[in-house]
């Protein structure tokens, strides 16, 4: 028999280190680049202007820095930047760096462009955030964070680093702001982690080594946790992860994990349980995928590392409720013991499934997953993340996910979260008439539904949350970017641990929901 050697991935570049200081940028001994703001003039006595530590910084350096923007037609538009070298001690270069409207949105893109100019240099000191408000701040730092991020496997080391120092200068109050750059790392760090993750190849990611991660994260972020291995599963039932993972020579996962806030009464806190996609690579399996479908399948376990650090970061952000979060994993492969078109499975708790193409085995894992979650944990609501269909790509495009929902009041949250969190999602129908598509002559329900593939796909879950106020994350057109753009880095992108963490960390992120759903039930009693 073959033996084969698994990769050890080599030492990865870490984020920036944030400090904040009053003193204004200029006055930051020993950075090599200044970052200043420049924002459109309000009225048209000149087309742009300078935000604070400009004025001070061009005349300690003896630099007309509005006369060099206006030579270079710069405008004040949103990531603009505009680079002026200089000889002066340290310092090498000033950026100009436009912030738009100053919106939320402006502050993290203009944060992500300063990431890109800054690369491979060993600090900064920019008075950017010294003119956001507290969303803007914190988005001005998560944006930096993540246009820093990279990820390599060159035998000389990475091509670029990340900047190492990023001072936020020409604050007021820096003690007072302290615990939302705590908060804004915690966020960056989510889509770093998540990101992380979903790059890693699948010739060293597998379920046991992605289940090996969530074991050691938990034990970082205070987090209780419990694996399946592949004999818990059979044992327990889990046909779902069973059938998509057995042709692969590394066995399916199920893994829990736990977050309880600081609370005299946590077991009568609401409880949310998150569920995670994670196929390590997809093949297809028997319905194998064209060579191109297969390149970025790697990212096929996006929803669970979303999942994951999402999970990490609850602590930080201070989430109020109780929350589980379920991580299916599962390789899909081709090989003699492969699931097969017309295979029936018995998903946890007993609904059987015809597979009649191998290649929606998502569904099939998140479905044990769910089920598990209704029957088992009780939660008052149930939030499931995949990249699960193609067809949400057609419908949306790249740049917008897309959510399924049984309640108006958890859709509302899920929709605001991801505007906040610059993450947009848009809610899809649960088009009841297309129930008939996912029926089937033999089994309970059928996983390939013809048409309308992302909203089948949900329907076919819906069957798997019960009575539970349930959404669903279906991020497939968001799941992998095919360039820089903004805060999104090329390649697998983590889209949703920031819409999550933006509604967790909110007062009573479940509270309305549960008001719904006691109304339901009222009114079905």
């Amino acid at each position: 028999m073959a033996t084969h050697l698994m990769p050890s991935l080599p030492a990865q570049v870490s984020p920036p280190e944030f400090a904040i200081s009053a003193n204004l940028p200029h006055e930051i001994n020993g950075v090599e680049v200044l970052a200043l703001p420049v924002l459109p003039a309000p009225d048209e006595d000149s087309s742009v202007v300078l935000g604070p530590g400009a004025e001070e910084a061009a005349e300690a350096l003896g630099i007309d820095l509005l006369a060099v923007l206006e030579t270079t037609g710069a405008t004040g538009r949103t990531g603009e930047v505009t680079r002026v070298p200089v000889v002066e001690g340290e310092l090498a270069l000033v950026l100009l760096v436009g912030v738009g409207q100053q919106t939320a949105t402006d502050f993290r893109r203009a944060g992500a462009a300063l990431a890109r100019a800054v690369k491979d240099r060993a600090s900064v000191a920019s008075s950017i955030s010294a003119i956001a408000e507290d969303d803007g701040f914190e988005a001005f730092v998560v944006g930096t964070m993540l246009g820093s991020f990279g990820f390599h496997w060159r035998s000389a080391g990475p091509k670029e680093r990340p900047v190492r120092q990023v001072v936020l200068a020409g604050v007021a109050d820096a003690d007072a702001l302290r615990p939302a750059l705590a908060t804004a790392l915690a966020i960056g760090g989510a889509g770093w982690r998540a990101r992380m993750l979903a790059t890693v190849p699948s010739n060293v990611k597998n379920p046991a080594w992605l289940a090996d991660q969530a074991v050691e994260v938990a034990g970082l972020s205070g987090l209780e946790v419990k694996v399946w291995d592949e004999d818990d599963l059979a044992e327990q039932g889990f046909g779902g992860l069973l059938a998509v993972g057995r042709a692969s020579t590394t066995p399916p996962r199920l893994v829990q994990l736990e977050y309880s806030p600081v609370s005299d009464s946590p077991e009568e806190l609401p409880r949310l349980v998150l569920v995670g996609k994670g196929i390590t690579f997809d093949t297809g399996g028997l319905s194998i995928k064209p060579a191109e479908g297969m390149v970025n399948m790697k990212r096929d376990m996006t929803g669970a590392a979303v999942v994951l650090a999402t999970m990490a970061a609850l602590s930080d952000v201070g989430c109020p409720v109780r929350v589980t979060g379920l991580l299916a994993i599962a390789e899909n492969a081709v090989g003699g013991d492969a699931m097969r078109p017309g295979d029936v499975i018995r998903h946890f708790g007993g609904r059987t499934s015809e597979v009649n193409n191998t290649d929606a085995e998502g569904r099939l894992v998140l479905a044990d997953a769910m089920a598990y979650a209704v029957a088992e944990l009780a939660p008052d609501v149930l939030v499931d993340v995949a990249t699960l269909t193609g067809a949400m790509k057609v419908a949306l495009g790249v740049q917008t996910g897309g959510f399924f929902a049984n309640d108006q009041a958890l859709a509302d949250k899920v929709s605001a979260a991801g505007d906040a969190a610059g993450e947009p999602v848009w809610r899809m129908p649960l088009v009841a008439d297309y129930e008939e598509k996912i029926a089937s002559k033999v089994a309970d329900g059928d996983n390939a539904a013809g048409g309308a593939g992302a909203i089948t796909a949900a329907l076919f879950l819906q069957h798997f949350a019960g009575d539970v106020p349930w959404a669903h994350l279906d991020i497939a057109s968001v799941g992998d970017s095919a360039s820089d753009r903004h805060e999104w880095t090329a390649g697998p992108t983590g889209f949703g641990a920031r819409l999550l963490l933006q509604w967790l960390r909110s007062e009573a992120p479940l509270d309305d929901i549960a008001r719904d759903r006691a109304a339901r039930d009222r009114a079905a009693r």
